[in-house]
């Protein structure tokens, strides 16, 4: 009987993340900068989800689901940045495979999940800009929780299938990871074993849950779009496309850098290209969510000044 080459190899307990630089100088730089990105995504998202929460006049569909994105991004930066700053600092690189395999679950299930949100914010859409008068019967509070919780749900379980096929992998050889966080591609070019069962089944729930809500969302702004047009007046057109513009700016950043980070071309030149546009998905589209939600949405406005024009008990 022939033994494979790997058998003789020692298998991989811990997985080594490289993360950007060695050299020092440039590591404090980005420890700096990446504490300041961490620190404003998480203090905009939890200012987003407090003021839907205390204003009852945001207590609608649109802003249900925005409180969904917030949460989502809160828990989606702090599974990759805190380690990443790990890593940079203190050069605690080193991380279990128990580890490494849950980091990539929750990031897997929570970009699947951000997808399938962003889908059910455009139907929202769709039915508040095309179906004003049946709106109120047709996004029912119990339809957008069955909305949110199916997405949530929907993502981790097909996300566990994925992880479940990675854990009975083996990892033996080089322990080295050229990137600041473990992902599923990164993952598999470090198996000595057969992982065609793992690449199918991942390039297919990938598929389902990236192109198909990309789909749906493209269907409903051609809706959107085609109703617009029907407006007679410039201002009524721009106010309907105004309460639809901060959602499709957010679609836009987030599916065009996820979806150009796949597009590089592997290899170990482009390895760098790979880590620039998975900070854009990471990191700054998650920081920016709040930002454009809030710059242009009179509703968030008049929610901040209520919130900030408030005399505390003991001064009234």
């Amino acid at each position: 009987m022939v033994i494979p080459s790997w058998k003789n190899q020692t298998t991989i307990m811990e997985f080594v993340l490289q993360g950007f630089s060695s050299i020092r100088q440039v590591n404090i730089s980005l420890f700096m900068m990446f504490l300041v990105f961490y620190i404003s995504t998480i203090s905009g998202n939890i200012l987003i989800v407090l003021l839907v929460l205390f204003n009852y006049h945001l207590h609608t569909p649109m802003y249900f689901f925005l409180v969904n994105l917030s949460f989502l991004e809160i828990w989606y930066t702090s599974n990759i940045v805190p380690r990443m700053l790990l890593i940079i600092i203190a050069e605690q690189k080193t991380i279990s495979m128990a580890g490494c395999l849950t980091q990539f679950y929750f990031f897997g299930s929570l970009v699947a999940t951000e997808c399938l949100l962003l889908a059910v914010m455009s139907y929202d859409r769709y039915l508040a800009i095309c179906q004003p008068l049946r709106y109120p019967i047709l996004m029912t509070g119990l339809l957008c929780i069955k909305l949110a919780a199916s997405s949530w749900l929907c993502c981790f379980l097909l996300t566990a299938i994925i992880m479940v096929l990675l854990s009975r992998l083996t990892f033996c050889g080089s322990n080295e990871i050229d990137h600041y966080f473990c992902d599923f591609t990164t993952l598999i070019h470090l198996s000595c074993t057969d992982t065609s069962l793992s690449e199918a089944i991942a390039f297919a729930t990938s598929s389902a849950v990236t192109l198909v809500p990309l789909f749906l969302i493209a269907a409903s702004y051609s809706c959107i779009l085609t109703d617009i047009l029907r407006i007679p007046s410039g201002t009524g057109q721009w106010k309907a496309f105004s309460t639809c513009s901060s959602h499709l700016t957010i679609v836009t950043m987030f599916y065009g850098t996820l979806i150009a980070s796949y597009l590089v071309p592997s290899g170990n030149s482009s390895q760098l290209l790979r880590k620039g546009f998975s900070l854009l998905y990471t990191i700054l589209t998650p920081m920016f969510n709040p930002i454009i939600y809030s710059l242009r949405n009179r509703d968030i406005h008049e929610a901040l000044k209520r919130c900030f024009s408030k005399k505390p008990a003991f001064l009234q």
